[in-house]
């Protein structure tokens, strides 16, 4: 999939979330703004209840995303024979899009309306979409391969070059010691900062620091613009791939931590959802079958 196809594709998924809660929100206003005490009185009662055909209809397509997205994208990270099928990340994004697509359907569903058993795998539901979003939100720090396979740190260490020995032998640096602790103090100096957004104002300051000491050294050593302008891109290239060493590390601590407040959330609402539907068949509840 070419960049203009995966950003046609995102926007596609986005376009029919944002226009299906629209619509559906539309179609129903009526019958959503009018008092709960007063419901039985409109005339669309029927069809937009929860058992109406309109409002059933939507909890069982809504439920059906929501058990696909969940299980098939767990299908695809455990099982091989799925790996020729699309690339994982590919995968995650139509699970985000199933799994925001269902929960709109499901809030429709409920008329807005919660109480009960039902209200617990509601909330639980809320839960696990907030989550999900600070999830994703995690997921695309963490430096991964084309497929999406999320990048080990021996493999980013890997793709760092010898920034000093480089120097050396492209430009003929006789000494690059002061560049080397310059750029060194990109990755120490958040560690000691007190709080993120100090943190991130004191690191802007050293990198400017550290291109400021590689501009010295190499208008020093007489290189013309050009060649100070592609040492400055490897110097800028050296300072990106500690960040994303340095990002890697936080932000894979930070995923573990996560998937302890995601997963039990999913594992409650999937539970009661299943008690939910048990329950509504037991009592005969049908809707065009």
């Amino acid at each position: 999939m070419t960049p203009l196809v995966h950003r046609v594709y995102i926007a596609t998924l986005v376009g029919i979330v944002a226009f299906a809660t629209f619509y559906l929100g539309y179609k129903g206003y009526s019958y959503y703004s009018t008092p709960f005490e007063e419901r039985f009185y409109h005339p669309d009662h029927d069809q937009f209840k929860p058992s109406g055909i309109y409002g059933h209809g939507l909890g069982i397509v809504g439920t059906l995303l929501i058990i696909i997205g969940v299980f098939g994208y767990i299908a695809k990270k455990k099982y091989r024979v799925l790996a020729r099928f699309g690339r994982l990340k590919y995968w995650l994004e139509f699970h985000i899009f199933l799994c925001s697509l269902g929960p709109v359907m499901i809030l429709y569903h409920t008329a807005f309306k919660f109480g009960g058993l039902v209200s617990v795998s509601f909330w639980s539901m809320v839960a696990v979409v907030a989550s999900g979003v600070i999830g994703r939100f995690i997921y695309i720090q963490i430096p991964r391969t084309i497929e999406g396979r999320a990048l080990s740190l021996h493999e980013i260490q890997s793709m760092k070059g010898d920034l000093q020995e480089i120097l050396k032998e492209a430009y003929q640096l006789a000494e690059t010691s002061n560049l080397h602790h310059a750029v060194a103090a990109t990755v120490s100096m958040p560690q000691a900062a007190s709080g993120v957004f100090p943190g991130f104002i004191g690191r802007f300051f050293v990198e400017q620091k550290a291109l400021n000491t590689a501009k010295k050294l190499l208008y020093a050593h007489n290189l013309s613009r050009s060649d100070v302008r592609k040492a400055l891109k490897l110097v800028k290239n050296e300072i990106t791939m500690n960040k994303r060493i340095e990002r890697l590390q936080v932000m894979q601590k930070l995923f573990k931590y996560w998937h302890v407040v995601h997963l039990p959330f999913a594992l409650v609402m999937l539970v009661i959802m299943i008690i939910h539907v048990g329950i509504t068949l037991a009592f005969g509840y049908r809707w065009i079958f």
